[in-house]
């Protein structure tokens, strides 16, 4: 792909004064500016200020997996001024374990006048080029609802949902109790600590994001306070000063809450003796934003998805339930993802009723399809395959429903409740499918 005019692949008229192109340094400061307000939420005049300073360190050359370039824009050249941008940020996600290459797309948007003119589509289609020239077997997104299914994108990973508490469901201290645990500031020293911590607790799901310590040094020191996804690392310590855990929380209020984003202790620590000082902490923490920002501060939250351990103990801390939206997902080539993850699939399968599987499984996505071979279990090829009249295969998903499979967020059970063009031939092939691939809810803290 060219790296800096792209001019050839926008849908314009000659003489528009359009072109489409990489950004450089040159355009930290429009493209900041430009994003800051297409990115106000409904109803806000003031531009973005915490958009604008992720822009700011996204173009800064200091983010581990990102540079300038991988900005795309369109500039009207007649009237000197960016229309339309979005990005790529390149990170490995595990699926189980096995690393696979992620585009993640983000700060789309277009200036209202230049809308339906087809200039987010010629940017997806660049990026993705432009991802896929890198190995990324999968592109992501975070978004509005609908709107980047247009571009291949299906709703099939989880994203947030978690639990929240009020200021009545913060325990107290008796009196002349003293915390039990201690929160502090992380330090460079501590991320070995917090990475192997990260690592062991994101087993727990299916889809993760890798982080490496260029990332966490990035998290820790690289990011300005003001920056979209801000966190702040803190460890957590016995009373004798030994480190058991760490979160990450938010750098700010949002809508009036106060957000943890991770949380992770070690294999010797309980979590019901811990969270109290968690919550207790946060609460604390949220009221001196509320106080900073002259805000209020309502709630505190986990926000870590629809499961995790720390939720059982947090039940009369934490009462209320936040409902999970979801990552849009898109896979270019199913069959090779299929390939890629196929030691993951062989495993599921060893554990399920049809670990001995032999046949033959045809999966139909009507206009095109995946064939499986199998023998006692273990996968020896993943092909293409096409349906025909005269056979339909064993298992049918209309349009991109099948990643709701592939990335462990429906059951096949309830893909055919909600679309009834989704069917299995039999109770065998049922099996299968259901050992290959069971539900288990994500929290993917990605890379932004």
């Amino acid at each position: 792909m060219n790296r800096t005019n792209l001019t050839g692949e926008l849908p314009c008229e000659p003489g528009d004064g359009l072109i489409m192109r990489r950004a450089t340094p040159a355009d930290i400061e429009t493209l900041a500016a430009f994003d800051a307000l297409i990115h106000r939420d409904p109803g806000v005049e003031e531009p973005n200020r915490h958009v604008e300073a992720w822009v700011r360190d996204l173009m800064s050359g200091h983010h581990p997996t990102f540079r300038p370039e991988d900005f795309i824009l369109v500039e009207d050249t007649r009237a000197g001024k960016i229309v339309s941008s979005l990005n790529l940020i390149s990170q490995t996600w595990a699926y189980e374990g096995i690393p696979f290459k992620v585009g993640r797309i983000e700060l789309v948007g277009t200036h209202p006048d230049y809308r339906n003119r087809g200039l987010i589509s010629a940017q997806f289609q660049a990026v993705h080029r432009l991802s896929a020239g890198r190995g990324e077997m999968v592109q992501a997104i975070t978004g509005i609802p609908f709107f980047y299914r247009q571009f291949g994108y299906e709703m099939t990973v989880t994203l947030g949902g978690g639990r929240v508490g009020y200021r009545a469901n913060v325990p107290p201290l008796k009196e002349g109790e003293s915390e039990p645990y201690h929160i502090r500031p992380a330090t460079e020293a501590a991320l070995p600590f917090i990475a192997t911590l990260y690592e062991r607790g994101m087993q727990r799901q299916p889809i993760y994001c890798l982080r490496d310590m260029a990332q966490w040094h990035y998290e820790l020191n690289g990011r300005s306070e003001l920056s979209e996804g801000k966190v702040w690392l803190r460890v957590i310590e016995s009373d004798a000063g030994k480190p058991v855990g760490f979160l990450a929380h938010a750098a700010r209020l949002e809508s009036r809450h106060i957000w943890l984003r991770l949380y992770e202790l070690d294999e010797h620590t309980p979590w019901s003796a811990v969270t109290p000082t968690v919550v207790r902490y946060l609460w604390t923490t949220g009221e001196a934003y509320a106080a900073r920002d002259n805000k209020s501060c309502d709630a505190c939250g986990f926000g870590l998805g629809e499961q995790h351990p720390a939720y059982t103990s947090a039940t009369d801390m934490l009462p209320d339930l936040r409902e999970p939206y979801a990552w849009y997902i898109r896979v270019a080539d199913v069959v090779g993802f299929v390939r890629h993850v196929a030691p993951v699939l062989e495993q599921r399968l060893s554990r399920s009723d049809a670990g001995a599987y032999s046949g033959t499984l045809k999966i139909s996505f009507y206009r095109s399809g995946l064939l499986l071979q199998l023998e006692k279990g273990q996968l020896v090829e993943a092909r293409e395959w096409l349906p025909t009249p005269a056979d339909w295969g064993d298992a049918a998903f209309p349009g991109l429903t099948f990643l709701h499979l592939l990335f462990a967020h429906r059951t096949l059970s309830e893909l055919q409740y909600i679309f009834q063009d989704c069917w299995c031939k039999n109770s065998q092939v049922r099996a299968v499918l259901d050992g290959l691939f069971p539900k288990r809810p994500s929290h993917i803290w990605a890379i932004e």
